[in-house]
Formats: structure tokens, C-alpha cells, sequence
């Protein structure tokens, strides 16, 4: 059981809402130093970083391709843009460490422990899901998108340093955090919130939710990265249903006679 961060105790997973307060400003304070240790190294690095992610853009548009700024201070925001992001892909474990650690400060011993199982498995996703964009997903996007441009409106697709990085920097994201899912959907069914039963009876919901979720993360984007989203969340969500069932059967196997 963890300690609480004030001098009264804690029993049974009821905290104050100052002991939540305290811990939530503990984890905050926390994550952003591991945060700012990633942002610095992610600056050292920062070219490198930006190679990796114009290779989609390289892909589609030809070994020659280069992208370009056409303002003044475009590369340098650019850059710390970038850097950034990378810097929260780099420290997504610590961060979601120390939000696990908040979420179980208010729970009972036996709920804890899977927090363990959440942390690397939610580490595990969030990287997952950004390099499938990166990967599977922008290469076959960007260069629908290429063809689209000079086959149907006759122009020549010619990106900006800023414009590239902004959209495929917020993608990375927004996969991560889409397979997020299956930790999301185990935890609940663990803590009693909701019941296998309840999500599969609510299936048909999930899929226009998924598809508005998907529709609201990737504006103004194509419909095969709307798709290449949505399909992804709800097989994951599915997933998440299949880990609570087995976990759900693997106890009432132990406690059976």
C-alpha cells in the first residue's frame, strides 16, 4: 500500500480531497522533471529525430524531396515543436508511471495491483500506436494524398517544414493515445465499473463513437486516416473485452473448488 503525502493516515483506499490534491501535484511535479530531462536530450538529438520522421515524406514524394520553410523564425518553432513531441514519446513511460501512481493512491490493496500490469502495458501501446502511424499508416496516407493533388486538382505537392512536422507529430500522438484502449477498457472492468456484459451489449455505440472520435482526431485528413484510426480502436477494443474476460475466468478457475 502506498503512502499518502500528509500526516494523517490512510485506510482502505479513502483519501481526502487535500491528500488527492497533494498527490496530484506530487505526480505533476514529477512527470514534468522527467518530462524536461526528455526535452533536453530530444533538443540534442533533434536533428536525427527530424530525419526519422521525413522518411513518409521522402517515401512519397521522391529521394530528392526536401522540405521547406517560408518564414523566418518557421524552422526554429519547428524544431521545439518536434522536439517536443519526442520528448513526451521518449518519457510516455515515466509519465504514465507516475499517472498510474495517482489513479492507485485512491484504491484498495487488491485493486493495485493491476496498476503493475498497466504501467509497461500502456508504455507498450502508446509507443505502438505512434510508430504504427509513423510506419503503416503516414506512408500510404501521404502518398494517397501526393497523387491525389496531382492527378485530380493538377498541382505539385510542396509542403512546409512546419506544416509536415505539425501534422505528423499530432497523428503520432493521437495513435498513441487511441491505443490506449484495451488498458482503459481492463482497468474499468477490474474495478467494478463496468462489466463485460455491459460493453459487449454496448458494440454497436462503440463503433459510432469510434468513428466520431476518429472524424474528430484527424480533421481535415483523408478518409483511409480516419479508418486507419477507427478500425484500430475498436479492434483494441475488443481486445480490451478478451483481456477482462480471461482475466475474469483465470479467478473464478483459482477460486473454484
Amino acid at each position: 500500500m502506498s503512502k499518502t503525502t500528509t500526516n494523517q493516515p490512510y485506510h482502505g483506499g479513502t483519501m481526502s480531497l487535500g491528500d488527492h490534491l497533494e498527490e496530484l501535484r506530487i505526480r505533476l511535479i514529477l512527470a514534468i522533471v522527467g518530462l524536461a530531462a526528455a526535452l533536453v536530450v530530444c533538443l540534442v538529438f533533434g536533428r536525427w529525430i527530424i530525419s526519422f520522421i521525413e522518411i513518409p515524406y521522402i517515401k512519397a514524394m521522391g529521394e530528392d524531396a526536401r522540405l521547406q520553410t517560408i518564414a523566418p523564425t518557421e524552422g526554429f518553432v519547428s524544431y521545439m515543436g518536434i522536439a517536443m513531441i519526442a520528448a513526451v514519446i521518449l518519457a510516455s513511460p515515466w509519465i504514465f508511471y507516475q499517472l498510474w501512481l495517482f489513479i492507485s493512491a485512491g484504491l484498495y490493496p487488491k485493486e493495485k495491483r493491476y496498476i503493475y500490469l498497466a504501467i509497461p502495458f500502456s508504455t507498450i501501446l502508446f509507443v505502438t500506436g505512434a510508430l504504427f502511424f509513423i510506419f503503416i499508416i503516414s506512408p500510404v496516407t501521404l502518398r494517397f494524398l501526393v497523387i491525389f493533388d496531382r492527378l485530380v486538382l493538377r498541382s505539385n505537392p510542396n509542403w512546409t517544414f512546419p506544416q509536415y512536422l505539425s501534422f505528423v507529430s499530432m497523428m503520432m500522438l493521437v495513435f498513441g493515445l487511441a491505443f490506449q484502449t484495451p488498458v482503459a477498457i481492463f482497468f474499468l472492468n477490474k474495478t467494478g465499473l463496468v462489466s463485460i456484459k455491459a460493453l459487449c451489449k454496448s458494440r454497436k455505440y462503440v463503433v459510432l463513437a469510434v468513428v466520431f472520435v476518429a472524424a474528430a482526431a484527424t480533421p481535415g485528413s483523408d478518409l483511409f486516416s480516419l479508418f486507419a484510426l477507427a478500425i484500430p480502436m475498436y479492434l483494441l477494443f475488443e481486445l480490451g473485452i478478451l483481456l477482462s474476460y480471461l482475466s475474469n475466468r483465470r479467478k473464478r478457475l483459482q477460486n473454484s473448488p
